[in-house]
C-alpha cells in the first residue's frame, strides 16, 4: 500500500512540474505602452513632427527567444496597445522604423524588452519611439 501512495505521489509531482508555462498566452498579466513617432525631413537629418501613432502595429515575440513574433497589435487614436493574459517571462515588443542611415531593406527595428515577473501585474513599457 505504502508503494501505491509513493506512486501516486510521485506522479502528482512530476504533473506539476510540467504544467509550468512558458511566456505566452494563458495568463494574468498585460504589458501595456504607447507607440510615438518622429517624422524626419527626407532627408532625415531634421525632425519635423512628432506624435503618438494611431493605426501602428506592435509586434510581441514569447519568450524572446526565437526572431518570429507571436502576436501584433494596431495601437489606438492615442497611440496605446496592450498585451493581455501573458504568463511569467521574458517579452520583446517592437516596431518597424524607417531607416535613417542607409540600410539596405529601408527600415530598422526597434525594440524593448520587459519580463513580468508575478501573476496579474500591469507591466508599462513605456513609450516606444520611432522614425517615419
Amino acid at each position: 500500500m505504502f508503494k501505491h501512495y509513493t506512486l501516486l505521489l510521485f506522479g502528482l509531482v512530476l504533473l506539476m512540474a510540467s504544467c509550468e508555462k512558458p511566456a505566452g498566452e494563458g495568463g494574468t498579466s498585460a504589458i501595456y505602452g504607447k507607440a510615438y513617432a518622429e517624422v524626419y525631413n527626407e532627408a532625415g537629418t531634421e525632425i519635423v513632427s512628432q506624435y503618438y501613432a494611431a493605426d501602428e502595429d506592435v509586434f510581441i515575440i514569447y519568450g524572446g527567444e526565437n526572431g518570429t513574433y507571436d502576436d501584433k497589435f494596431a495601437t489606438s487614436h492615442d497611440g496605446s496597445f496592450r498585451f493581455e493574459n501573458l504568463t511569467i517571462g521574458t517579452y520583446t515588443l517592437f516596431i518597424y522604423s524607417r531607416c535613417l542611415d542607409g540600410c539596405d531593406s529601408g527600415y530598422d527595428i526597434v525594440e524593448k524588452k520587459i519580463e513580468i515577473t508575478e501573476n496579474k501585474s500591469e507591466n508599462n513599457i513605456g513609450d516606444i519611439v520611432f522614425n517615419r
